[in-house]
């Protein structure tokens, strides 16, 4: 891993209302020193950003968004939220590309691309998420598929993340073996190198897809993993500071 700090990640999705901030505060307690050697980061939806973001200005915790508006500047679009906002309000990261926004928005690569920039014009640092489809696996894709949308996806320069989520591992028991992430990760890492050469071993790769805190500790010692992206999970204080913990930096 050498110099990059782990990223973990939890993505709150279409869950959540304004009592369950409180889950952030629990957690901040819960995580104690490990916040310092780790970067925590909540990302819940877009109506709770601000208010999470006033509840950990005073602690270890980062607030991002889940998606933002390619647009970087203000702009006639009812519906969206721009990156700037979501940094006026205090979030530091959004997710872009995650493959919800990618299947049931039909969003592109280049769409996830310009999203990323406009995030990166912001001050916000994107986390870009690629990843296969079951059959796209079974087809033995794996590597086209995730090498275009790394290449296709991420920004031309700058700082960000990326997210390895294989769309069939989302919220379901399945997950790829140790072996199986360390390949892909492998992968990505040789893609960033070449776009970006040495710059690439700067960047986070996160994994993302059905982390919970019974699994989540052999994944992170899985090589080339700097994190995870996690879903569900993320939700409640217990779980989340349970795969937190879990992390050998934690110790």
């Amino acid at each position: 891993m050498g110099s990059r700090k782990p990223l973990i990640a939890g993505n709150w999705k279409m869950f959540g209302r304004g009592a369950d901030l409180a889950e952030i505060g629990a957690l901040a307690e819960t995580i104690g020193a490990a916040a310092s050697k780790i970067d925590v980061l909540i990302c819940p939806p877009a109506v709770f950003v601000a208010p999470a973001a006033w509840q950990t200005r005073d602690k270890p915790i980062l607030i991002g968004g889940q998606d933002c508006s390619p647009n970087a500047a203000d702009a006639a679009r009812t519906g969206e939220v721009s990156a700037a906002m979501l940094a006026d309000v205090g979030a530091t990261y959004v997710i872009v590309g995650h493959s919800e926004r990618r299947q049931n928005h039909k969003e592109s690569d280049d769409l996830v691309r310009q999203k990323a920039e406009a995030a990166m014009a912001a001050g916000v640092t994107p986390i870009v998420c690629v990843g296969e489809t079951q059959a796209e696996r079974a087809a033995g894709q794996v590597a086209e598929v995730v090498g275009r949308q790394v290449k296709g996806s991420v920004p031309a320069q700058g700082a960000f993340v990326v997210a390895y989520e294989p769309v069939w591992a989302i919220g379901g028991n399945s997950t790829p073996t140790l072996a199986e992430i360390a390949e892909v990760h492998a992968l990505i890492r040789e893609t960033l190198a070449g776009q970006f050469g040495a710059q690439a071993n700067e960047t986070r790769i996160l994994y993302g897809g059905s982390v919970g805190p019974k699994n989540a500790g052999e994944i992170f010692t899985v090589e080339g993993v700097d994190g995870a992206l996690v879903g569900r999970a993320s939700l409640k204080a217990a779980d989340f500071s349970a795969i937190i913990l879990g992390h050998p930096a934690a110790v």
